[in-house]
This record gives C-alpha cells, sequence and structure tokens, in this order.
C-alpha cells in the first residue's frame, strides 16, 4: 500500500507552474488578476492591471508595517520617475492587510507619487502567490511577469527587470 501511495503521488505531483518557477525557466507568464478592480488609498476612483495594459507595470505589494517596504520605498520612487519620464510605464503599489489611514501617512511620509491600490479583501495578492512582504513583479506592456522579487528589492535587480520589460515589450 505504501508503495502504491509513493507511485501515485511521484505521477501526480505535476509540472510546477509557479510563477517564480516559469520566470527562472526564462518563460514570461501572463500576469494573474488583470481583471481584479481594486480602489486608490483615497477611494476616489478604481483600476486594474488590465487598465494599464500597454506599459510597464512594477507591481509592488507593500503595507506601512512592514520595514522592508520602507527600505525598498526610494529605490521604487526613482523607478516610477523614470518610467514616467521615458512615457514607459508606472510602479503600481498594492496595499496588504493594511489600514487605509496608516498606508496614506507611510506615502506621505516617503514622499511617494506612484499610485497605490488598498487590496483589503486580498484579492489580487493571492494570484500572485504573495504571503510575506514586500513583493515586487515586473510586468512588460504585454501584460507578462519578467522577474520576481519576494522580499526587499535592490536597486540593481529593478533596473535589470524593467530594461529587460522594455526589450521583451518591443519584440511583442
Amino acid at each position: 500500500m505504501l508503495a502504491g501511495l509513493i507511485v501515485y503521488g511521484v505521477l501526480n505531483t505535476g509540472e510546477d507552474t509557479s510563477i517564480d518557477s516559469a520566470v527562472k525557466r526564462g518563460e514570461r507568464p501572463a500576469a494573474p488578476g488583470a481583471s481584479v478592480v481594486l480602489p486608490t488609498l483615497d477611494g476616489r476612483t478604481r483600476t486594474s492591471l488590465q487598465e494599464l495594459r500597454g506599459k510597464i507595470v512594477v507591481l509592488n505589494f507593500w503595507a506601512s508595517w512592514c520595514d522592508p517596504c520602507r527600505e525598498e520605498a526610494p529605490i521604487l520612487e526613482r523607478a516610477h520617475r523614470r518610467l514616467q519620464r521615458d512615457g514607459a510605464g508606472t510602479v503600481l503599489g498594492v496595499t496588504y492587510k493594511d489600514f487605509a489611514a496608516e498606508s496614506r501617512k507611510f506615502e506621505r511620509d516617503e514622499r511617494l507619487t506612484y499610485p497605490s491600490l488598498r487590496d483589503d479583501k486580498l484579492e489580487l495578492a493571492p494570484e500572485f502567490g504573495t504571503t510575506r512582504l514586500p513583493e515586487t513583479f515586473v510586468i512588460d506592456s504585454a501584460g507578462r511577469i519578467v522577474a520576481v522579487s519576494r522580499g526587499q528589492i535592490e536597486e540593481d535587480f529593478l533596473t535589470n527587470a524593467i530594461d529587460r520589460a522594455k526589450e521583451d515589450g518591443k519584440a511583442a
């Protein structure tokens, strides 16, 4: 019986289709949750990844209580300014299990100009397998994930990932 369970387990493990594994294999999987519409932090508008198709999106899941999120915020802000200057895209923050007032204070304290959405009901984060913060996904203009960082990003990582997204966008 044990041998049967082992054989069953081996035969049914299947191929790893996680975002991380696909990107590591050099694939560019479609960003999940494109149709999930979330409110901005100020609650005035709502948007989705689908609405940003055609632009590079640096999708960053963060929270005000996350120290590494605070440390990487200046890197994301610089990337956002470059993307805006080039007309290539945007950084899009998504709060994760955070109070709106605390999130807005974080944005003011860090002088962030890129938009952030509220994912209070965790509608988007689980689509990306997000369970710890910060997590960042660089998405090309065709809506494909070019790079993944599960943890605090470094400037070189982000610059290289955005460059790859620009190149991929030209080929798409």
